[in-house]
């Protein structure tokens, strides 16, 4: 039984692709400087984890968010405050941040998210720094 669902979760990953924008075109979630890879559903690996857990404090909308807020304060513009637009997190760093917490957010355990969905979350969030690939 272990071994068909691991050749299922194999052969699900062969489902995904890696599209190429037009010169401009920006891909949904992503930067038009990036081959970003997508999911199933469409959307770029780790977004739809991203949005789950870390888009409440992190995210963009009408309201400010208090994870927003912090790094915009924190960075004073040097750096951006959505962390998906950021080009410098390394995989390694968000997920340390993740487990431990950091400021006003607390860190999240194994039972809240799991290994694989932080591996996705920090692909999407280092999707768009160079030394990552």
């Amino acid at each position: 039984m272990k071994r068909v669902i691991v050749g299922l979760a194999l052969g699900l990953s062969g489902a995904m692709h890696v599209p190429s924008y037009a010169q401009g075109e920006r891909p949904p979630g992503g930067s038009a400087w990036v081959r970003t890879p997508i999911d199933a559903a469409g959307k770029p690996t780790g977004y739809l984890e991203y949005e789950k857990y870390c888009s409440s404090c992190h995210g963009a909308g009408p309201e400010e968010r208090p994870g927003t807020v912090a790094l915009r304060a924190k960075y004073g513009g040097q750096l951006p405050a959505l962390l998906p637009e950021r080009r410098d997190l390394a995989a390694d760093y968000v997920k340390y941040l993740v487990r431990n917490g950091i400021s006003i957010m607390p860190r999240a355990r194994k039972t809240e998210i799991s290994d694989a969905e932080l591996d996705a979350i920090a692909a999407y969030l280092t999707r768009n720094n160079p030394t990552q690939r």
